[in-house]
């Protein structure tokens, strides 16, 4: 059974950043780049185990996106009993851990 995917206010707008920074409305490379990451998050429809479980919280799992230097973490929890996928927040690989909240 497929899990339904939902983003959280913060995971939109890491995209919406993500979006601009790279500049995808005007670069083809960007725009191809982006519609990847997308892919990615809603991949986790169909495989939402694949991600590892994030160093940050034994409830929450990451799917890395991209190739150094330029990974990024798709942080999500998993609700199993309901079949959500809940994406929490998109950042850049090298940053700092995580913080809920």
């Amino acid at each position: 059974m497929p899990y339904l995917v939902r983003l959280t206010g913060r995971a939109l707008r890491d995209l919406e950043a993500i979006y601009e920074f790279i500049e995808a409305d005007t670069s083809d490379r960007g725009s191809a780049w982006f519609n990847d990451l997308a892919e990615a998050i809603c991949s986790l429809e169909r495989l939402p185990m694949r991600g590892a479980v994030a160093a940050e919280n034994k409830k929450l799992r990451q799917l890395l996106f991209g190739k150094k230097p330029d990974t990024h973490r798709i942080i999500y929890a998993l609700n199993k009993r309901n079949h959500v996928v809940s994406v929490l927040h998109i950042r850049h690989g090298a940053r700092d851990a995580f913080k809920e909240g």
